[in-house]
């Protein structure tokens, strides 16, 4: 597949997959925008492969056989993305231009790829910080990987590049509790269900709407502290992916907020926002890329959850391994 053709595949992805992120994309410079958006095309096939679903949308329940499956060939075929295998599907090929451009750590896919495999082993979260290290594999580390295609390499801006996944998806657990109960999975802590007498298997009954929004509420008011330090990372970045990254986290938090104010009814509608909000949070993320550069640094919160640290000179997972994996 030629360079053109992988962008063009891409740039569907990201148009029908997800339109908040397709419109902070615009904002990149053409450079980084190519590779943030084959970088996206890789981590929404592999999503939307765990969940049955297409571009993000109509994920069912799989059999834990079938999705084990799928999942070992996902963690198959990335391995051969990181080597000199030979590729056939584009969104491997994706994965393989961006991480040799920007010189990935070659553990952060498979930490993506955990994270599903989370998903698959339904595992529940007792508490926040439990929580929190689900979210790190989802979507810290998809933070992590997008400030190395800006060209990120100091660890503490890839810190604050982590927060910003990590609000995000505090975020989406929060819209999507109704709709992901419909497919078996809560990833609410369980010590806050117990708190306000919701069963887990019953986090979707209409009955328990009340107490779910103040669990909603929680979730979006535990986000606001990882936004916050995502703001401070700003000044660090080249001003357009300042802009974008701005523009993303204005977009993200604002249907948070949607999410709470709405209460009992933040699940009769799902969540999101329209074409004016969406001009407002341009605006205003050009705002913030731009006064990053006259505000004061502040140190990270050394309070908030922590990403790992490897040694870089770890391995990552070898190739036969891996297919030993996918063929059982």
């Amino acid at each position: 597949m030629s360079h053109d053709e992988l962008l063009a595949h891409a740039e569907r992805s990201i148009a029908v997959g997800s339109k908040s992120f397709a419109t902070a994309s615009r904002l990149f410079d053409p450079h980084t925008r190519r590779s943030a958006v084959l970088l996206y095309a890789w981590c929404r096939h592999c999503d939307d492969v765990i969940d049955g679903q297409e571009a993000g949308h109509g994920a069912v329940v799989i059999a834990v056989e079938e999705a084990q499956r799928r999942l070992a060939e996902l963690r198959r075929q990335t391995d051969v993305a990181l080597s000199a295998g030979e590729l056939h599907d584009p969104a491997f090929a994706a994965l393989r231009d961006v991480a040799r451009r920007h010189g990935f750590d070659p553990h952060e896919p498979f930490d993506l790829l955990e994270g599903f495999d989370q998903d698959v082993r339904g595992q529940r979260y007792r508490s926040l910080d439990d929580l929190l290290g689900y979210c790190y594999h989802v979507a810290g580390v998809v933070g992590l990987m997008m400030a190395r295609v800006m060209g990120v390499r100091e660890a503490a801006v890839l810190d604050r590049a982590c927060d910003l996944g990590l609000a995000m998806q505090l975020t989406n657990i929060a819209r999507d509790i109704v709709e992901d109960a419909g497919v078996q999975r809560c990833y609410l802590p369980e010590d806050w269900l117990q708190a306000r007498g919701i069963v887990p298997g019953q986090v979707a009954a209409s009955e328990q709407r009340e107490a779910l929004a103040c669990i909603a509420g929680d979730l979006i008011a535990a986000a606001e502290p990882y936004y916050a330090s995502a703001e401070a990372g700003l000044a660090a970045l080249p001003w357009r992916s300042a802009w974008a990254v701005a523009t993303a986290a204005r977009v993200y938090r604002g249907i948070g907020l949607k999410v709470r104010a709405r209460g009992r009814h933040a699940w009769d509608v799902r969540c999101s926002t329209g074409k004016a909000e969406k001009l407002l949070a341009v605006a205003s993320g050009l705002w913030l890329a731009l006064s990053a550069r006259w505000r004061r640094d502040r140190p990270r919160d050394p309070g908030l959850w922590q990403r790992p640290r490897r040694d870089a000179s770890t391995a990552r997972p070898d190739a036969p391994a891996v297919a030993r994996a996918a063929a059982r």
